[in-house]
């Protein structure tokens, strides 16, 4: 009884990662994630130039957001083809 109590823990322990591992997955593929990446960026932008700076923050702030934006897009398909090209396993 034991090892059959021991094997359930474990397998337990396994489906639990399983979902967390799921779970951050699913977070970082999101729209929302990229949502509030890109949002944030905007804002400590805009704060930057507009307290540091002394520009007019909101429309400068978008270039670099848009940049960051765009960067995230094209990571999976960049991934895509490091994964086909340079990583060996």
């Amino acid at each position: 009884m034991d090892k059959l109590q021991e094997l359930e823990k474990r397998v337990e322990e396994i489906e639990k990662r399983n979902k967390r591992v799921e779970l951050d997955k699913a977070w970082e593929t999101s729209y929302s994630r990229r949502f509030f990446l890109v949002f944030f960026t905007y804002l400590s932008i805009a704060f930057y130039l507009k307290y540091i700076l002394k520009v007019e923050p909101w429309l400068n702030a978008i270039v670099p957001t848009l940049g960051f934006l765009l960067s995230t897009l094209t990571l999976p398909f960049l991934k895509k083809l490091w994964d086909r090209y340079i990583y060996k396993k």
